[in-house]
């Protein structure tokens, strides 16, 4: 089409042939490798009395792994500890996946008032379902582990907005939380009247998703190394599935955060300010780094009452004083689950600088990340140890 005709600015995605064609192949790539199918066939399939005995994770990626707990666990202990890893990580993932599906169309909302820019909405919708497809698979194996082991809900919660806080268990006061609530509301209006802001949205997802990335690998791997792949665990076989949908939506959050956005209007002062504001949002978010669970940024004491309940559950029937005991030498003493976790952490902040290195109109508290970096390993510990003394006091 005539670009006089066709543009209500001067850049256009069509002149942009090598991102257009990678855009295009990429899509094409992800249709013919979509994992819907076998996502939605293990999910029905799903039995635990066929897997309850066997771990579903690489040993290392097990809740509570290097800790005191861990250490003093026996081996069938330790097969729950590694399977409650994967019920905790993916109610995380789940969030994140929930974000994900409305921020991915708030942003293609905002593209689509531009012209040429249907292979990125397309791309995106696709990837909508296939998130919804993963969010109903992790939550029906969640959910029936739950049940059958506990009674209750541990990790596990119902279906919730994107409105809620996207990192399950952080420090945010309750107030902060409302904060946080009404700043994701403001940035929906703005990601869906905005093309820049839109696409920033896949700069932050560009982060997590690397985040991400680094431990899923590692998952997916439990089944790709599984001596009898057919009769694996189907939890092991879903952490592949997701692996292989996800490795596309990586490609594509960097292709829209350092690509696509060459093809938009230039950006105001307003709207690079609102991207700086979301990194720094997104910094706050990956501040803490847990001991319970390597690869995710939880705050640990916001773990204590669940760990705890897992503690008095018929896993490992400690008493009341055995269980507060069993939590001061897993969250109060350094230890190597600990360490492990904070390299995870120092390696996301060394990935994070880079993948945002090129980009011009992040400050410099998003290009160091000194957000993130504040946090150290005696800062942690100190942390864990002051919210212990209290949680045990009202325990008491």
């Amino acid at each position: 089409m005539n670009k006089n005709l066709s543009q209500t600015h001067n850049s256009t995605l069509l002149e942009d042939v090598k991102t257009l064609k990678r855009m295009e192949m990429s899509l094409k790539k992800s249709k013919e490798l979509d994992q819907t199918e076998n996502m939605d066939l293990s999910a029905k399939l799903f039995n635990l009395a066929e897997c309850k005995d066997e771990m579903w994770n690489p040993e290392k990626f097990s809740l509570m792994y290097g800790t005191w707990l861990w250490d003093h666990s026996t081996p069938a202990q330790k097969v729950k500890l590694n399977q409650l890893y994967w019920i905790a990580y993916y109610a995380q993932i789940i969030s994140a996946e929930i974000a994900t599906i409305f921020f991915n169309q708030t942003a293609a909302a905002a593209m689509y008032g531009l012209e040429d820019f249907k292979i990125v909405c397309d791309t995106l919708d696709l990837e909508s379902a296939q998130e919804r497809t993963h969010i109903n698979a992790f939550k029906v194996i969640s959910e029936k582990y739950e049940e059958e082991v506990f009674g209750e809900r541990i990790f596990t919660y119902p279906m919730r907005t994107p409105f809620v806080k996207t990192m399950l268990y952080s420090d945010l006061s309750k107030m902060q939380e409302w904060f946080r609530t009404w700043q994701l509301r403001t940035y929906s209006v703005l990601s869906s009247n905005s093309a820049f802001i839109g696409c920033q949205y896949f700069t932050v997802r560009g982060l997590r998703t690397l985040n991400g990335k680094m431990v899923q690998h590692q998952l997916s791997r439990y089944y790709t190394e599984h001596a009898n792949k057919e009769n694996s665990p189907i939890p092991s076989k879903v952490s592949y599935y997701h692996f292989m949908d996800e490795s596309f939506h990586f490609n594509t959050s960097s292709v829209i955060s350092h690509e696509v956005i060459n093809s938009l209007p230039a950006a105001s002062k307003f709207e690079k300010m609102v991207a700086n504001m979301s990194l720094e949002g997104c910094q706050r978010d990956h501040y803490n780094f847990s001991t319970a669970i390597n690869g995710i940024f939880w705050y640990d004491p916001a773990l204590y009452p669940l760990i705890y309940k897992v503690l008095r559950s018929k896993i490992f029937n400690m008493s009341h004083l055995e269980a507060l005991e069993a939590l001061r030498k897993s969250f109060c003493e350094e230890s190597e689950g600990m360490i492990q976790s904070h390299q995870t952490h120092q390696e996301s902040i060394d990935s994070y600088k880079h993948y945002l290195a090129d980009f011009k109109y992040i400050n410099k508290t998003n290009r160091d990340m000194l957000i993130m970096s504040e946090n150290k390993l005696e800062k942690h510990l100190k942390t864990n140890r002051d919210a212990f003394k209290k949680f045990r006091s009202k325990a008491a």
